[in-house]
This record gives structure tokens, C-alpha cells and sequence, in this order.
């Protein structure tokens, strides 16, 4: 008996979910599209929020930023949950195999004398920070219109949670495995005379009410601390005997470099809306205008402190040609928001 296989193709009725054929018709899509695209919900709620009821659960009045068509924003980097996981896993995972090896020599404990008190005093301190920032990053995830915007919000506020972790882990290594460099982390966020400036700014952003300037706030920061701290003082630990301090700090601009994609994604979005880009290149301005000083006044009651150790450094010039570049980097995103 003679058997003959024959394959037979089965086109399937639709190439993917309602509410991307709503969209863009009936063609395959992306799984990120899938997961995205009018996801959060826009009718039928049970009730309105009892501390606002002049709003709904998801409302775009949240922000003074607004996008006509919210999910005529997406991410660049095309997360969903899997990839997400998948990436920051990766990333985690290579901080591991780089703390393992520097735990193993004991070399963040025998840092130069200057670098190690940079390490403990500024840099393990910003851990603070960190879980501030994820504070501000959960109210963008909660209040932000539409997925779109929402989940790059929560995927930030994981991030920092993490970051926090990288900086709590390399305080304990620099400790000796012990947590008294954490104890003097927290001694010095509380009561350093150079990390005052930034602890306040953080507890200030922490309570905007507008989900978007809290937000754009923290990146005004970022901006300058992660190039200073985690790019800048990388190239200067590896000219000054300090390469440990620079094992680390390859971690924390990886993850700036892709925090940066999305980001900047939006703010082009924002300020070129087809309606609403006006009134968002105002709001920006007003933003920038708010926060852009006081960022750069508290990052650099940093850099005093670290030119303080690491004269050779010159950390408070750095700082300034970071912040002329950035606000150059603004302008040229928003049309003038600077």
C-alpha cells in the first residue's frame, strides 16, 4: 500500500485581532501592535475616581501634554511584556557576571581612596533617587492616555527598581559584602550638604500633579547625571586607576541609552501633533523653564563634591557642556521648548 502526503494551506479568516484591523486593516501585525493598540479601556466604567469626578478612570486631562490620536505614539523599541522581560533579564543578568568577578577581587573595596569616596558618598546614594524617579514613572503608568504611553511608564518604573538594585548591589560589594556603605548612603541622602539640592528636587517631583512634567522632570535630571556619572567618569576611572568603578557604571549607561529611545520618541510626538502641537510646545516650555535650572543646580552640588575628590575630573565643567547640549538637543525636538 502506497501512502501520498499532500500539504494543503488553511488561510485563516482574519490576520489579526479587532482592534488593530480598526486600524490598519486586515494584515498580519506585530505582537506589539497586538498588545497595544486600544487596549486600555475608554467606556463603561463603574465609576468615576471619588478624589476627581470631573474625570474618568482613564482620562487624557491628566497631562497638559496630549496626543490627538494617543496611539499615534509608539514605542521604538517595540515592548510588550516578553521582550521587555527578556532584554532587562539580559541586562541583569550581565551586572551579575560583572559584580560576581569584582566581588571575587574584592576591587570596588580597594578603589583608589578619592574613587571609593565618590563611589559611597554620590554615586551609591542616587539609589535614593532611583526609587524616586520609579514613584514618578508609576504615576505616568497610571494616569498616562492610552497604552501606548502607559506601558513605556511602567516598563520605566521596573527599570528604576532595578536601577536601585545595581547601585545597592555595588554598595555592598564596595563594603566589603557588608551593608555599612549602604548605611552611609542613606546617612548621606539624609543629611550630605551635596545631595540635599537633589533630595529635595526628587521629593518635588514626586507630588506633580500632571503625570507628563513629573515625568520630563526626572529626564532633566537623568540627563545630566547619567552622562556625568555613568559616561563621564567611566572614560575618567579608566585613565585613573579606578577600572572597577568603570565595570559598573557600563551597566547604567547601557540602560540610559535605551531609556533615551523612547523618550525622545515622545517628545518629538508631542511637539509635532497635528492639533495639539502648539499647546504642547508651550506646556514643554514651561517645563523646561520650571525645571531645567533647579536639575542642573542640584547635579551640580554633585559635581562640587566629586571635583572635591577627583580634582582631574573637572566634573562641573563636564556639567555645563551637558547641559548647553542638552538644552540645544531640546530645542531642536519641541521647535524652541528649551
Amino acid at each position: 500500500m502506497q501512502y501520498e502526503l499532500r500539504y494543503r494551506v488553511l488561510e485563516p479568516r482574519r490576520q489579526t485581532y479587532q482592534n488593530v484591523i480598526d486600524r490598519l486593516g486586515d494584515q498580519p501585525a506585530s505582537r506589539y501592535l497586538e498588545a497595544t493598540l486600544d487596549v486600555e479601556p475608554r467606556e463603561n466604567f463603574h465609576y468615576r475616581p471619588t478624589w476627581a469626578q470631573d474625570r474618568e478612570l482613564y482620562d487624557e486631562r491628566f497631562s497638559a501634554l496630549r496626543l490627538t490620536d494617543p496611539y499615534s505614539y509608539t514605542d521604538p523599541r517595540q515592548y510588550y511584556y516578553t521582550p521587555y522581560v527578556t532584554q532587562r533579564a539580559a541586562l541583569h543578568d550581565e551586572f551579575g557576571k560583572t559584580l560576581g568577578y569584582l566581588e571575587a577581587r574584592d576591587l570596588l573595596a580597594k578603589l583608589p581612596e578619592a574613587w571609593h569616596t565618590v563611589l559611597t558618598s554620590v554615586v551609591v546614594p542616587l539609589r535614593h533617587y532611583e526609587s524616586g524617579a520609579q514613584l514618578v514613572s508609576v504615576s505616568g503608568a497610571r494616569f498616562a492616555y492610552g497604552t501606548s504611553l502607559e506601558q513605556c511608564c511602567t516598563f520605566a518604573a521596573f527599570d528604576r527598581i532595578g536601577n536601585a538594585q545595581m547601585l545597592s548591589r555595588a554598595g555592598i560589594a564596595a563594603g566589603g559584602g557588608t551593608a555599612e556603605a549602604l548605611k552611609e548612603a542613606k546617612r548621606q541622602w539624609l543629611d550630605g550638604e551635596h545631595l540635599q539640592p537633589l533630595r529635595r528636587l526628587t521629593e518635588e517631583m514626586m507630588v506633580v500633579e500632571d503625570w507628563a512634567e513629573g515625568l520630563l522632570a526626572v529626564d532633566l535630571v537623568d540627563s545630566l547625571v547619567y552622562p556625568l556619572l555613568y559616561q563621564h567618569l567611566d572614560e575618567a576611572a579608566l585613565l585613573g586607576g579606578a577600572g572597577a568603578y568603570s565595570l559598573v557604571a557600563q551597566h547604567l549607561a547601557t540602560w540610559y541609552a535605551d531609556q533615551r529611545k523612547w523618550l525622545d520618541a515622545l517628545l518629538t510626538c508631542w511637539a509635532n501633533d497635528p492639533e495639539r502641537g502648539e499647546d504642547n510646545r508651550a506646556a514643554l516650555t514651561r517645563i523646561a523653564a520650571t525645571w531645567a535650572d533647579r536639575a542642573r543646580d542640584a547635579v551640580a552640588s554633585l559635581t562640587e563634591a566629586i571635583d572635591q575628590a577627583l580634582p582631574q575630573a573637572a566634573s562641573t565643567t563636564v556639567l555645563g557642556d551637558l547641559a548647553d547640549a542638552h538644552a540645544i538637543a531640546w530645542t531642536k525636538i519641541t521647535g524652541g521648548a528649551a
